[in-house]
């Protein structure tokens, strides 16, 4: 699979992990020292001020929903982006349409403003050692497609896995839940 950054993957029904359960996860970096990626369809039902402690302290809009990357290193944060903000150097572009910045002063102001469907703020990540995540392929638990923009900043959260499943042309409920070739 190498190269094989940036791409979606989207979790199996026979995913066990509870992290992972009908997740898309947008891949993107896979080297040999292993794979980076964020859940882009799971957002917090807890709304951000409630969770968000900053020092100094920030007004966090009412409304605002933190997104969750994935498991790993969930203090840590993420703004993904449908387009260029901030400072250019904390920013870097995935794909066309996708950008990923770890600009603590646009975290912040995001925070404070109204939810956009164009940007979110993620905590923690998916992470994969070597290998990891092509055994995880190779066993079946993960379909591939290319990145799509408007599916990860047009389609809601809980409609945006069976979209995608969909847009490889297969039905979510015909999928088999065994391991082997799909």
């Amino acid at each position: 699979m190498a190269d094989a950054a940036p791409i979606l993957l989207l979790s199996m029904p026979q995913m066990a992990d509870p992290n992972f359960v009908k997740t898309v996860v947008l891949l993107c970096d896979y080297t040999d020292e292993g794979a980076f990626g964020l859940v882009v369809n799971r957002q917090m039902d807890e709304p951000a001020w409630t969770l968000v402690k900053t020092e100094p302290p920030v007004r966090v809009d009412p409304d605002l929903r933190l997104w969750i990357g994935g498991p790993v290193d969930p203090r840590r944060t993420w703004v993904l982006m449908s387009e260029a903000q901030g400072p250019d150097d904390e920013q870097r572009e995935i794909c066309p349409g996708v950008l990923l910045s770890v600009s603590r002063e646009l975290t912040l102001e995001l925070l404070q403003a109204p939810p956009s469907s164009r940007s979110r703020v993620v905590i923690g990540y998916a992470g994969w050692a070597p290998g990891q995540l092509d055994r995880e392929i190779a066993q079946s638990a993960w379909l591939t497609m290319d990145v799509d923009p408007k599916l990860i900043f047009g389609v809601p959260p809980d409609q945006m896995w069976e979209a995608a499943i969909r847009r490889l042309g297969a039905d979510p409920s015909a999928l088999q839940t065994s391991s082997g070739v799909h």
